[in-house]
């Protein structure tokens, strides 16, 4: 069978670390690089499917054969990956991004896009916006916190079932690793094992505009305050989401259930969600439960990922997966 070479750019993160994995597994795509430029000269070692261990040499970013390869994974930092998804697409390479820089919200207002690069590119989250994804030079993946919370709550965006102009509010947590792999006094395991506490309070997170600009393309009116919370565990994000409704809703299982009959990637449950649903798949789970004793008729919604599956680098397989014309499920863990 024809593999299709690809290359992962910053393969130290998590996320990229991940990315390895996956493709080190995949039926069809073939792991040709994989650059760390703090570690270059170093073997990664990760875990390759029924294959075992794969240990995979890491090189500098400089180095990294962009002509070589179909696609180009870029895992950089926000900021920092947009000039290197320029480089690869001048070498002929297409490019999932996994960073904020072409994201909605962040595309050109925070730094700036090399001439090569287009201003708008596909949003890959299948899901919600799947059309144009496969023909696409560039995907921009997108966040793990926007991917819980969207896919949760677009079905009922999209049918008008959210009060006009109304707060939805967020309160989000995930694991560790979803602050990335750079060595943070407040990211120890003493400052983190046996506690739980909110960040990017006051409607500040960068994940906001992405969230956003997706929720107004659904036909959104609503406001979103959206606060995050570190979870004292590895990897998982649990968001639960407080929804006004425009009128009372007697089936909200059923508009989900409606909304994702096709997609394999998005399982709604009569349970609530936990982490341990979710860990090392490629999966949202969801549910939804109107709320009792208010005034106001309000749906609360339970959506649980792998921050850096279905969040990140799974996420990014899926994407490359329609580039390439392959099964949406290839090399991916339901």
């Amino acid at each position: 069978m024809h593999r299709i070479p690809v290359g992962v750019l910053g393969a130290s993160g998590y996320a990229g670390q991940e990315l390895c994995a996956l493709l080190s597994a995949h039926p069809q795509f073939d792991l040709a690089f994989a650059t760390a430029n703090s570690r270059q000269g170093q073997v990664l070692r990760v875990r390759a499917g029924l294959a075992g261990v794969r240990e995979v040499p890491l090189i500098a970013n400089e180095t990294a054969p962009l002509g070589d390869v179909a696609l180009v994974f870029s895992a950089l930092p926000h900021g920092a990956s947009v000039d290197s998804v320029g480089l690869a697409l001048s070498a002929g390479a297409r490019v999932v991004d996994l960073s904020s820089d072409l994201r909605p919200g962040h595309g050109g207002s925070t730094h700036p896009i090399p001439a090569n690069v287009p201003n708008s590119v596909p949003y890959g989250l299948p899901e919600l916006f799947r059309d144009g994804i496969a023909e696409a030079p560039v995907v921009a993946n997108p966040g793990c916190y926007p991917t819980s919370i969207l896919v949760a709550l677009a079905p009922f965006v999209r049918a008008g079932l959210v009060a006009p102009d109304a707060l939805v509010s967020v309160a989000a947590a995930s694991g560790v690793s979803g602050a990335g792999a750079s060595p943070k006094l407040e990211l120890l395991f003493a400052e983190v094992t046996e506690n739980f506490r909110a960040y990017g309070v006051g409607n500040a997170h960068r994940h906001l505009p992405e969230m956003r600009d997706s929720l107004a393309r659904l036909g959104g009116t609503c406001d979103l305050l959206f606060t995050p919370h570190l979870l004292p565990v590895d990897r998982g994000i649990l968001s639960t989401i407080t929804v006004p409704l425009a009128a009372p809703l007697a089936d909200p299982l059923g508009v989900l259930r409606d909304a994702y009959a096709h997609e394999p990637f998005v399982e709604i449950t009569d349970a609530l969600p936990a982490l341990q649903d979710v860990v090392h798949r490629n999966v949202v789970r969801i549910t939804a439960v109107p709320v009792q004793h208010v005034r106001t008729p309000t749906l609360q919604l339970f959506s649980a990922i792998d921050n850096l599956v279905k969040g990140a680098a799974g996420q990014a397989v899926q994407n490359a997966n329609l580039m390439f014309g392959l099964p949406e499920t290839a090399g991916l863990p339901q």
